[in-house]
C-alpha cells in the first residue's frame, strides 16, 4: 500500500504538461542522439546541463533520464540499418541486426528491439519502485566511515568493470580524484593546486570538463574516423515480427530482462556489460548456436532487452546512495548538485516528488518510445544521410555558447577545450575516461566523509575496520581487486568486452 500511495506521488508530480513535455523531448532527442553514431548521452547531456539551470528540478531530470533511456532505443536503429552501433550498448545488436537487414527483414529487427526495450525498460522501473526505499531506509543509517568505504567500493567495481587495461583504468581514477582536490580545503577554505588562478578557487567547474571530456574530445575523434554511413535500407517495410519470431524472442527477452536489471546496479558499464553477457548467455543456451551471428533474431532480442534494463536500474545506486554506478549517472548526479540536491537516501525522505515524479516518468518515456519510434524509423533513417562535416560545427557551437553561459568566462571556454584536447589523447591512447568522471565527482565527498570520520574519531584509522558495514565494504573492494587481477578472470574480462 505504501508503494501505490508513493507512485501516486509521483504520478501526480510528473503528470503535468510541463513534465510531460520534457519527457517526450528528452526520449526524442535520446533517441535522436542514439541514431546518429559519434553523439551518445553522456556528450548530450554534459552539454545540456548548462539548460537545466533554468529549469525546475524535476523538469530537468526527468528531460536528462529520458536522453539517457532513449539513446538506448536509438542505438539500435544503426546499429541494424547500416551495422554503425549508435551506442556502444548496441554494438552486439549490430551482429545479428545487420544480416537481418541485408536479408529483408529490417522492420522485424527493429520492432524486436523496440519491444525488447519497452518490456525491459517497464520492467526495470518496477524494481527500482520496489527495492530504491529499502536501500534508502539502510543508507540513512550509515556514518562518514560507512559512506567513505562505499564509495571506495564504488570506485573498485568500476575499475574492475572499466574496458581495456586495468593500470589505466586505475590511473584515471586517481587523476578524477587528483582534478576533484582543486580548489579550496573542505575544512580551512584554503585555495589548493589553483596555481594562483583565481577562476580555480571553486574548484574545476564540472560542466567544462564533461562538456570537453565527452563532447569536444568525442568530436575531434569522429572527425579523423572515416566511416562509411551508406544506407543499406532506404523503405522498412513488415515492422511486426511474426508468429514465429514471437515463440524465438520472448524467452530471450525474459532473460535479458533479468540479467540487465542485475548487472545495470554495479558501477561501471552496467548496460555495455549487461547486451555482451546477454547475447553470450543466448549463444550458449541455443540448440542452433551456428546461426548467431548470420540474422538471428534472439540475437536482437536478448541485448536489446537487457541493455535497457540496465540503464534503468542503473538509477538504483545513484538516487538512494548518492554513488553513481556510470558516466551519466555521474553527470545526473552533478546535475542535482547544481539545482541544490544532495543525491543519496535523504532525496527520498525530503523530496518524495523529485524521487516518485522521476521514477513514473521512466514509465511514460517508455510509453512514449515504443509508440514513436516504430512510426519515425522513415525519419531516422533520412537523418542518416545528414553529413557529420555539416553536424558538428553546430555541436561545438552550442557546446561554446552553454558552458560560457555558466560564469560568463572565457576561462570556462578555454577549460572545456582543454578538457576536449585531453578526452582526445585519452582516446588515442585507450585510457576510457569514465573513470575519472567518477573519480572527480566521488573525490570531494570521498575526501569530506573521511575528514570527517577521523574527526570524530580523533584520529584513529581504526574507525573504518571497527565498524561493521564499513569494514564489510572495505573487505569486498580488496576481493575484487585481488580477483580482478588474477590472470583467469582478468582474460575472461577482457573477452567480455570483445566483440565476436
Amino acid at each position: 500500500m505504501e508503494l501505490l500511495a508513493n507512485l501516486s506521488i509521483g504520478i501526480d508530480a510528473a503528470v503535468t504538461y510541463q513534465n510531460l513535455f520534457y519527457c517526450l523531448g528528452g526520449v526524442l532527442l535520446g533517441t535522436l542522439i542514439g541514431v546518429l553514431p559519434g553523439l551518445g548521452p553522456v556528450a548530450t547531456i554534459a552539454m545540456l546541463l548548462p539548460a537545466t539551470f533554468a529549469l525546475p528540478p524535476l523538469s530537468a531530470l526527468i528531460m536528462l533520464a529520458g536522453i539517457y533511456y532513449g539513446a538506448q532505443y536509438g542505438g539500435s536503429t544503426t546499429a541494424i540499418l547500416i551495422n554503425l552501433p549508435g551506442e556502444s550498448s548496441s554494438v552486439v545488436t549490430a551482429l545479428d541486426g545487420y544480416q537481418m537487414a541485408r536479408q529483408g527483414r529490417a522492420g522485424a529487427a527493429l520492432s524486436t528491439a523496440a519491444l525488447g526495450s519497452f518490456f525491459a525498460g517497464s520492467v526495470a522501473t518496477l524494481l527500482l519502485a520496489v527495492f530504491a526505499p529499502p536501500l534508502a531506509e539502510m543508507a540513512l543509517k550509515f556514518g562518514p566511515a560507512e559512506y567513505f568505504s562505499l564509495m571506495l567500493l564504488g570506485l573498485v567495481a568500476s575499475v574492475a568493470l572499466a574496458h581495456g587495461s586495468l593500470l589505466k583504468a586505475i590511473g584515471m581514477i586517481v587523476l578524477g580524484l587528483l582534478l576533484g582536490l582543486v580548489g579550496s580545503d573542505v575544512n580551512s577554505g584554503t585555495p589548493r593546486f589553483t596555481f594562483e588562478i583565481p577562476e580555480l578557487a571553486d574548484g574545476i567547474n564540472f560542466v567544462a570538463l564533461a562538456m570537453g571530456m565527452f563532447g569536444v574530445g568525442e568530436i575531434i575523434k569522429n572527425l579523423e574516423d572515416e566511416r562509411n554511413r551508406d544506407v543499406m535500407v532506404k523503405k522498412v517495410t513488415g515492422l511486426l515480427p511474426t508468429r514465429d519470431d514471437f515463440k524465438r524472442i520472448w524467452k530471450p527477452i525474459l532473460r535479458g530482462t533479468t540479467l540487465g536489471s542485475i548487472l545495470g546496479i554495479l558501477p561501471g558499464g552496467g548496460a555495455i556489460l549487461s547486451s555482451f553477457a546477454a547475447y553470450s548467455l543466448e549463444k550458449k543456451l541455443s540448440k542452433t548456436p551456428e546461426r548467431f551471428g548470420k540474422g538471428a533474431i534472439e540475437g536482437v532480442a536478448a541485448p536489446e532487452s537487457a541493455n535497457n534494463a540496465g540503464a534503468q536500474t542503473s538509477f538504483i545506486p545513484m538516487l538512494t546512495l548518492g554513488i553513481p554506478s556510470n558516466p551519466v549517472m555521474a553527470l545526473m548526479a552533478g546535475a542535482m548538485i547544481i539545482q541544490g540536491i544532495q543525491p543519496g537516501p535523504l532525496v527520498m525522505t525530503e523530496q518524495p516528488t523529485l524521487f516518485w515524479g522521476i521514477i513514473v516518468s521512466m514509465w511514460i518515456g517508455n510509453f512514449f518510445l515504443v509508440i514513436l519510434n516504430l512510426p519515425m524509423i522513415g525519419l531516422w533513417v533520412r537523418l542518416l544521410t545528414v553529413p557529420y562535416h555539416l553536424l558538428f560545427p553546430a555541436i561545438l557551437a552550442f557546446c561554446g555558447i552553454g558552458v560560457y553561459s555558466l560564469n560568463n568566462t572565457n576561462f570556462d571556454v578555454f577549460l572545456m577545450a582543454g578538457f576536449g584536447v585531453a578526452g582526445y589523447i585519452f582516446a588515442k591512447l585507450e585510457c576510457e575516461p569514465a573513470p575519472l568522471l567518477l573519480g572527480f565527482i566521488l573525490g570531494p565527498m570521498m575526501e569530506e566523509n573521511l575528514r570527517r570520520a577521523m574527526t570524530l574519531s580523533r584520529g584513529d584509522a581504526m574507525v573504518f575496520v571497527e565498524r561493521p558495514i564499513s569494514a564489510t565494504m572495505l573487505v569486498l573492494a580488496a576481493l575484487a581487486l585481488i580477483i580482478v587481477l588474477s590472470p583467469s578472470v582478468r582474460k575472461k574480462r577482457e573477452e567480455a568486452f570483445q566483440e565476436e
